[in-house]
């Protein structure tokens, strides 16, 4: 028996869905919390989760692996010096998907895919100290 083989194609050609993912991936370590579809956010947080852990060390090697996905430099900067930083402590589990209801057109369920420490969070934390 051949279980828990494979993945989800989301319905689209493997050109696509390559090109998908990065592009998701690129916006969740851009803004750090994405709204989708909930099979698409479980499909990024796959990557996520593994680019997350290639990042907490820091060689050339992991660099080009995930510049091969992340094609933004600046993207790929944050995420090894800002965004794996905070996850040096934590051994997995950077992501959570957080199901938000179905969207009202075609009844997909939609989610949030936010990473787990968030800097927003502490900025927004300080505005409401100053207020």
């Amino acid at each position: 028996m051949n279980h828990r083989s494979g993945f989800n194609r989301l319905g689209r050609k493997k050109s696509h869905r390559k090109a998908m993912e990065s592009s998701m991936v690129t916006s969740l370590f851009r803004y750090e919390r994405i709204t989708t579809t909930r099979p698409k956010a479980l499909q990024v947080k796959r990557l996520a989760e593994k680019m997350i852990t290639r990042a907490k060390k820091d060689t050339v090697h992991n660099r080009r692996m995930i510049a091969r996905r992340i094609k933004d430099k600046g993207i790929v900067a944050k995420l090894f010096n800002d965004i794996s930083l905070r996850f040096l402590q934590r051994p997995g589990g950077y992501t959570r998907v957080l199901k938000i209801g179905r969207r009202i057109n075609d009844a997909a369920e939609i989610a949030v895919l936010e990473l787990v420490e968030r800097k927003t969070e502490e900025r927004n934390k300080k505005k409401r100290e100053k207020e």
